[in-house]
């Protein structure tokens, strides 16, 4: 059986051979040729084909700059720099001239203001008026003699000697009754100065332009200088 098997094995091979090499043409049994005619023959509708190229590929768009960095940051703006500016004292008669002339500048009237300060009187314990030199200078040689400090009186006072300045006639009063038990005669009690009230210009915030007018209005301030305010 198994040599039967072979045998029938070897037939076939034999047969598959002669057929796939033509031998058997004559018996009208060959494989179909595969040649290029035979490639065409299969094709189904080669008119319609047409190739078609491939596209480039697309060029990747540059990265968008980023507007954080492409935009210029803003400029800072500093605030412009002022000034604190203040004027000597003056009286009121000055104070109501300057104050006109103010509200006819260029100043914004918020810009400026007038401050009053109130200065008290003061009374002077006063020898003299002395008719001469030579009857002054025998009162200061008393005075040495007693040990009393003294001083020139000053202004209108003169020739005259000081005892002592105060701020307020009582204690001037005071101090007279102590000369007097001191056995200074001729002593009194005067008023050196008389209270009164001072005014001063101000702008706490002076910028540039506004420095400029007051320039200007320098002559109407009669006298008075600007200066930084005191801290």
């Amino acid at each position: 059986m198994l040599r039967f098997a072979l045998l029938v094995l070897l037939v076939a091979n034999a047969g598959y051979l002669a057929w796939s090499q033509g031998w058997m043409a004559t018996l009208g049994w060959t494989p179909e040729a595969q040649t290029e005619p035979y490639r065409l023959k299969q094709q189904v509708r080669p008119d319609v084909l047409s190739v078609v190229p491939t596209p480039p590929a697309a060029a990747t768009p540059p990265p968008a700059a980023s507007s954080t960095s492409a935009t210029e940051p803003d400029e800072e703006i500093l605030p412009e720099t002022t000034v604190c500016l203040q004027s000597e004292n003056m009286d009121e008669a000055q104070s109501k001239k300057l104050q006109q002339v103010l509200q006819q500048s260029d100043l914004p009237s918020t810009s400026w203001e007038m401050q009053s300060s109130t200065i008290s009187g003061r009374w002077m314990v006063y020898l003299g008026k002395f008719p001469n030199e030579t009857a002054l200078e025998k009162r200061r040689a008393e005075l040495r003699t007693r040990k009393i400090g003294y001083d020139r009186a000053g202004g209108s006072l003169e020739p005259g000697l000081s005892l002592g300045r105060f701020s307020s006639e009582d204690a001037a009063t005071r101090e007279l009754g102590q000369m007097l038990n001191q056995g200074v005669r001729g002593a009194r009690v005067v008023q050196e100065r008389a209270p009164q009230t001072l005014y001063a210009l101000r702008l706490s915030h002076a910028t540039a332009a506004q420095r400029s007018i007051l320039q200007r209005l320098q002559p109407s301030m009669g006298g008075k200088a600007l200066r930084a305010c005191a801290s």
